[in-house]
């Protein structure tokens, strides 16, 4: 089998057309067509049902596409190790981080890095538990974790506090809340159980385990939003409620809580020096926000 057969049948089951698939592969769709053809028939097996609207893949498709993404994905990862083995910082860097950490922490000092380096590519990963990407597919992953897997290479940046934050004009109208004694007279904004890896779980199920009135999210960033909009009291990290103006905090950092926040590197392109760069660089920059991770309790 035609090696290059694959690629075609990858573009054309992401494209679903002819012209689509002619696209992403630089040739006209008349010449995917006749590749198609070609491998079709010198395969004797039909890779795709062809109709009005488009392609769709067959069985015998769907199994030489997983094949298509799994070589796809190899192939990057040798490019992306020659390429690394040339000592000048060009090239692609993939990160992955949280939605919150990239907007408060992340993006000032990232717009710095591509001014100082213009020939680095970067490519931002976010979600809601970078624990959930897989490890492939970062350069670099900013993760607050405690006890990183022993595998895991990188730099501990600081540990990550968290505290009681709610908006002014919540406070206003609940002048009287006692959160200490009777936290069930406060609505809560809290994590669902698909967000189980905060820091904070341990407080929740102490302290709130008697609270009816709550908003579940499933995302740091819809936590603050609401919270700063002033529907109700969040626990959030330090680093996300003492920048925001229109949010108090509302008790001193939740002790016991803090989590560490770590950069960890992909062993299998830790070599290149556009990734030892950006991590350097990275490291270096928020080791120096240490004072607004790791806020003090009042003494």
């Amino acid at each position: 089998m035609d090696w290059d057969y694959l690629r075609y049948i990858r573009a054309l089951a992401i494209g679903g057309t002819l012209a689509k698939a002619g696209e992403l592969l630089g040739v006209h769709q008349t010449t995917v067509l006749r590749r198609l053809d070609q491998m079709e028939e010198s395969l004797g097996v039909q890779f795709f049902e062809r109709s009005r609207d488009g392609l769709q893949l067959t069985p015998a498709g769907e199994t030489a596409f997983r094949e298509a993404e799994r070589l796809a994905v190899e192939m990057e990862n040798l490019e992306r190790k020659l390429v690394g083995q040339d000592s000048a910082p060009v090239g692609k860097v993939r990160l992955a981080a949280e939605d919150a950490m990239m907007n408060e922490l992340l993006s000032p000092i990232l717009a710095e890095l591509v001014r100082e380096f213009p020939d680095i590519e970067l490519e931002i990963l976010t979600d809601n538990d970078v624990a959930n990407l897989s490890h492939r597919e970062a350069d670099l992953t900013l993760r607050p974790e405690n006890k990183p897997q022993a595998t895991l290479e990188g730099e501990r940046i600081a540990a990550i506090e968290s505290a009681v934050y709610g908006a002014a004009k919540y406070c206003r109208r609940n002048r009287n809340m006692d959160l200490e004694n009777h936290p069930e007279s406060c609505l809560w904004i809290i994590p669902d159980e698909t967000f189980s890896h905060l820091a904070t779980g341990r407080w929740y199920r102490k302290h709130l385990k008697s609270v009816t009135s709550v908003i579940r999210c499933n995302s740091l960033q819809s936590m603050h939003a609401l919270a700063r909009a002033g529907a109700g009291l969040a626990v959030l990290p330090c680093y996300l409620g003492e920048g925001t103006r229109e949010l108090r905090r509302l008790s001193d950092p939740l002790d016991g809580e803090s989590v560490d926040l770590w950069l960890h590197v992909n062993q299998d392109t830790q070599q290149m020096a556009r990734v030892r760069i950006v991590m350097e660089y990275l490291v270096e920059r928020l080791q120096a926000l240490e004072p607004q991770l790791e806020i003090k309790a009042a003494v």
